[in-house]
C-alpha cells in the first residue's frame, strides 16, 4: 500500500515538473520575442505581461516580473545601438533622471491597488500600449535627420512616459520613439536607440519599486532574463539594418489574439 502511494506520489510529482518545465520554456520563448520585437520597435511589455498573467502570476508580481526581464535584456539592444553609434548623448542627461523618478513614482502609485482592480487595468490599458507600438510606423517619413535640442520638453516627456512605465509599462519604448520623432525631429533608428537609454532609466525606477516591494520571482527570472538578451541582441541588430515593418504586423496580431484572451479571463472569471 505504501509503495503504491509512493508510486502515486511520485508520477503525480513528475507531472508538476513537466508542466513547470513546459511553462519556464514557453516563458523563455516569449521573452526572446518581446526583447526581439522590443529593439526594434518597443512594446515587450505587450508580449510578457499577458504571458505572465496567462500563466498564473499575480497582476502586480506580472509587472515586477516584466521589469526584472526587460531592463536587464534591454542592455543587448545598448550595446549595439551605442557600438553602432544610434544613440543622441545631447539630449541623454535631461531625460534620464525624470524618466527614473517618473517610473518610480508610477510603480508606487500602481502597487496601492488592490489585484482585482489591478487586472482591469491591464485589461483597459493593453490597448493603449498597442496603439502606441503601432502607430510609430506611421511618423517615421516625417522624421528629419536634422536633430533639434529642447531639453525642457525632453525632461516634461520622459517624466510623464517614464510615470506610465512604471504604472503601467507596454508601449513605453514606442512612446518615447514618438516623442523623440515628433518634438526632436529625429530620425527612426536615432529615436529607437536614443528611447533605449531612457527605458532602461525608467525600466530601473520601477524596478526598484518592485524589488522593494517584493514582486519579483528571481529563480524564474533567471532564463527568461537569457531569452530576453538574446531577443534583443538579435532584434538591436535587425533594427539598425531595417524599418521593421513585419514587426509590427506580427506585434499587432499577437497582441491582439492576447487582449481578447485576457479579456474573456477577467470578465468571465475563467
Amino acid at each position: 500500500m505504501f509503495d503504491l502511494i509512493d508510486s502515486s506520489m511520485f508520477i503525480e510529482g513528475s507531472i508538476i515538473a513537466k508542466y513547470l518545465i513546459l511553462g519556464v520554456f514557453l516563458l523563455v520563448i516569449a521573452s526572446f520575442v518581446a526583447g526581439y520585437i522590443d529593439a526594434i520597435a518597443g512594446g515587450a511589455g505587450l508580449i510578457l505581461i499577458p504571458a505572465f498573467i496567462l500563466t498564473g502570476l499575480p497582476p502586480q508580481l506580472a509587472l515586477g516580473q516584466e521589469k526584472l526581464v526587460s531592463t536587464i535584456g534591454t542592455v543587448a539592444a545598448i550595446k549595439n545601438f551605442v557600438k553602432n553609434k544610434s544613440v543622441i548623448w545631447s539630449v541623454v542627461p535631461a531625460g534620464l533622471i525624470s524618466a527614473l523618478a517618473g517610473a518610480y513614482v508610477g510603480a508606487k502609485v500602481i502597487l496601492l491597488l488592490p489585484a482585482e482592480t489591478l487586472s482591469m487595468v491591464i485589461v483597459g490599458l493593453l490597448p493603449v500600449g498597442l496603439i502606441a507600438a503601432t502607430v510609430k510606423g506611421k511618423i517615421k517619413k516625417s522624421a528629419e535627420n536634422q536633430v533639434k535640442t529642447n531639453f525642457l520638453a525632453i525632461f516634461v516627456v520622459c517624466f510623464i512616459v517614464g510615470f506610465y512605465d512604471g504604472f503601467f509599462g507596454p508601449g513605453t519604448g514606442s512612446l518615447f520613439i514618438i516623442a523623440l520623432a515628433l518634438i526632436n525631429k529625429f530620425g527612426l533608428l536615432q529615436a529607437s536607440a536614443t528611447s533605449k537609454i531612457f527605458n532602461f532609466s525608467s525600466n530601473i525606477g520601477a524596478f526598484v519599486a518592485f524589488a522593494i516591494a517584493g514582486k519579483m520571482a528571481y529563480l524564474i527570472g533567471i532564463p527568461m532574463i537569457f531569452g530576453s538578451l538574446l531577443g534583443n541582441h538579435i532584434g538591436s541588430i535587425h533594427a539598425i539594418k531595417t524599418n521593421g515593418e513585419i514587426i509590427r504586423k506580427v506585434l499587432f496580431f499577437t497582441v491582439g489574439i492576447m487582449m481578447v484572451t485576457l479579456s474573456v479571463k477577467y470578465f468571465t472569471g475563467a
